[in-house]
């Protein structure tokens, strides 16, 4: 996919009450976005509307195409071991690492009353739901303030939980969560020179802001702010000064903008009226805005404005924002006086670190709006690594391959290396593979996500050289993918001694730094742990997913080899591009293989284009919280994750004694694939794999 997306600002200034209850408008109905009929709508719309950007790279990221930072000294390294510290809370104290229960991770959290998101974040019951029940049990949340009104913040904060803990019944959440009443300035250890060191002035961290200049007025009015959920609207604030324009509660359309001043204007438009943010938003579109900024009702929080349903199907091409109601705006513009507003970004300490189950100090990626889900996702990824690691301590013989190199341009990474001299004794191969950046950093890690293939040649001569055997998908710009891959059918590709190895990804992508290794073991469990893959038979391979798509492919003849005691299909299989239904990337696909014309093997990849498909999986291996739209399933694959091969049983589809075949096809909605422009690509390797009870 080509399309990209924009850096948000998304933050604030001054803070009025943030313990106001949710505000809801009147007349519109919620619709969870995980079971919309049209899953794939605003998933479609936001590419459409970044489709023209950025069309020389292959898929989209938040804030990809910005220069890369300049390389900083560094005081804390993600990585590097936490140093003890002790803290008073409301609960007592508390002592790291003394005072932390085994296999736990910390999450450290430091609040500010100047961020309109972190506002948001914490007023927003949705919000608190997602913490109290997706957190995982084996976590414990250290909750800070950086400003002077610290012990009455964490009290509050305190309060919400509290509430959404009775909702829930989540009461260990209560044991686990520390509130600091002590402002940050004044702890007296580590913590606040982390926090300052990894400043952040990027997506969702940092304070957003609108100023308001008036004549007559000495200085300008600096509030907080909180843009538009990232994927619905996503355009970006002018540079220069924007006259701002009374455009009432938005929910009717102005005649002529130009009559009241709208065109070119910013629209003041209230929350109130019995009209969604998208109604308000269009409208003032319509009407030749430039922009809207939709005041709160007095004393309500800051709220998240999205798009429902169906209205996610329509591009906005102008940006919109949320702030506090003041009523000394509102009364200079009634008066006639000229209000001018400009949006700014102020960097601030970092609002979210965390320490991982190892004592590791760790960055939390990036939060796409206000939700503790991303919290949860940063804890459910440690889990996830602690049982990576406990698989990586299970006895192999590990082949190193590449340590920490550097992965661009079209070389890729490559090694040739001597494999085992018992390699018949092994039926089991995993690659493990490790994806770190040039850096110590995440923002130092390039901005794209590509595909990544590794592939082997044994024997110069032979047809196989140059097969791939693994298959990744990078992050946006996060630095701490790590997976293991169980490739054991493939082993017969390991036909010699010596073996050559290449890992590369697109040629124009920024630097990678993988580790790769090869580990060899032996299953021996029933009911096929004593059987060892011995030829491999290459069957199809992808293409442009489009009217012709099934009609080069024939069916491949195959006969069983003796002493063959099980057959097995295996298949690696991703989409990419965007047509007008989003294939690959983003469409459902199905990929058919049929054994001797009676049996057909299928595979559906029913994750595409749903909203949070891939952030789902994190406790399977997809990295959290990238700097990109790595929430969405895709269409065999995952950002920052493995490819998962998939596997079928055939042997009770062949015939021994006879010749046999197997035929493809893909297909799109249930039919042949028949895009009516830029047709995407389903990229394929498939085979055939034999088995015997006998070494190789």
């Amino acid at each position: 996919m080509t399309a990209a997306l924009l850096l948000l600002l998304l933050l604030l200034s001054q803070a009025p009450s943030t313990s106001a209850a949710d505000h809801q408008i009147d007349g519109d109905d919620y619709d969870d976005d995980h079971h919309h009929p049209a899953r794939y709508s605003r998933i479609s719309a936001f590419v459409r509307s970044r489709h023209h950007h950025h069309h020389h790279h292959h898929h989209d990221a938040v804030g990809a195409g910005a220069s890369s930072p300049k390389p900083r000294d560094s005081k804390f390294e993600p990585g590097a071991s936490a140093q003890p510290f002790a803290l008073q809370t409301l609960n007592g104290s508390f002592v790291f690492p003394d005072g932390l229960p085994d296999n736990s991770s910390v999450l450290v959290h430091a609040f500010t009353n100047s961020s309109g998101f972190l506002e948001c974040l914490w007023a927003s019951a949705e919000s608190l739901r997602t913490l109290v029940e997706a957190l995982p049990r084996n976590v414990v949340l250290l909750v800070l303030s950086l400003d002077e009104s610290a012990a009455a913040d964490v009290a509050w904060l305190r309060e919400r939980v509290d509430a959404a803990v009775a909702h829930s019944g989540r009461w260990d959440l209560q044991e686990r969560i520390h509130y600091v009443p002590v402002q940050v300035s004044s702890l007296g250890n580590w913590i606040p020179s982390l926090l300052y060191e990894w400043q952040c002035d990027d997506h969702n961290c940092g304070l957003a802001q609108v100023a308001f200049h008036c004549t007559g007025w000495k200085l300008p009015l600096v509030v907080k702010r909180l843009d538009a959920r990232y994927d619905w609207l996503t355009g970006s604030w002018a540079d220069q000064p924007l006259s701002l324009v009374d455009g009432g509660d938005g929910c009717s359309r102005r005649r002529n903008g130009r009559d009241d001043g709208l065109a070119g204007s910013v629209a003041w438009v209230s929350v109130a009226g019995k009209c969604s943010y998208f109604t308000k938003v269009h409208n003032m579109m319509a009407s030749g805005a430039a922009g809207v900024l939709v005041h709160a009702e007095p004393g309500a929080s800051l709220q998240d404005m999205n798009c429902v349903g169906r209205e996610c199907d329509t591009i906005i091409d102008i940006p919109a924002t949320m702030v506090h109601d003041n009523p000394d705006v509102t009364a200079q513009m009634r008066a006639g006086v000229t209000v001018n507003v400009t949006f700014q970004h102020t960097p601030s300490p970092t609002f979210f670190f965390a320490i991982d189950p190892q004592g590791r100090l760790a960055e939390t990626g990036w939060f796409l709006y206000p939700s503790f889900n991303f919290l949860a996702w940063q804890a459910q990824w440690f889990n996830y690594l602690g049982g990576l690691y406990m698989r990586l301590a299970d006895r192999a013989s590990v082949v190193s391959v590449l340590d920490n190199a550097v992965m661009q341009g079209e070389d890729g990474a490559a090694a040739t290396v001597l494999l085992p001299p018992d390699l018949l004794a092994y039926n089991v191969l995993e690659l493990e593979l490790a994806l770190s950046c040039p850096g110590d950093r995440d923002e130092a890690c390039a901005p794209w996500d590509h595909t990544v293939h590794l592939s082997v040649c044994c024997s110069p001569a032979g047809e196989l050289c140059s097969t791939e055997l693994g298959r990744w998908i990078t992050p946006f710009r996060r630095r701490v993918g790590h997976w293991l891959t169980d490739v054991s059918p493939l082993l017969p590709l390991l036909d010699a001694r010596t073996c050559n190895l290449t890992l590369r990804t697109v040629p124009w992508a920024k630097p990678w730094r993988p580790t790769l290794n090869l580990r060899f073991s032996r299953r021996t469990q029933l009911p096929d742990g004593a059987l060892f893959p011995v030829k491999v038979k290459p069957l199809f391979t992808g293409g442009t997913f489009n009217s012709s798509y099934n009609k080069k492919y024939l069916p491949v003849l195959f006969s069983i080899p003796p002493a063959t005691v099980k057959v097995e299909l295996y298949a690696v299989i991703t989409g990419h591009g965007s047509d007008e239904h989003g294939c690959g990337e983003f469409c459902v696909t199905s990929h058919h293989f049929v054994v001797n014309r009676r049996f057909t093997n299928s595979i559906t990849f029913n994750n595409a284009g749903t909203p949070l498909g891939c952030a789902e999986r994190v406790t399977t291996g997809v990295v959290p919280n990238e700097h990109g739209t790595w929430l969405y399933g895709r269409n065999g694959w995952c950002d920052g994750q493995e490819v998962e091969p998939w596997r079928v049983d055939i042997t009770s589809q062949v015939e021994r004694a006879a010749s046999n075949t197997v035929a493809y096809y893909g297909w799109f909605n249930g039919s042949d694939p028949n895009p009516k422009q830029n047709p995407g690509e389903i990229t394929m390797s498939s085979f055939l794999v034999f088995y015997s009870e006998r070494k190789r």
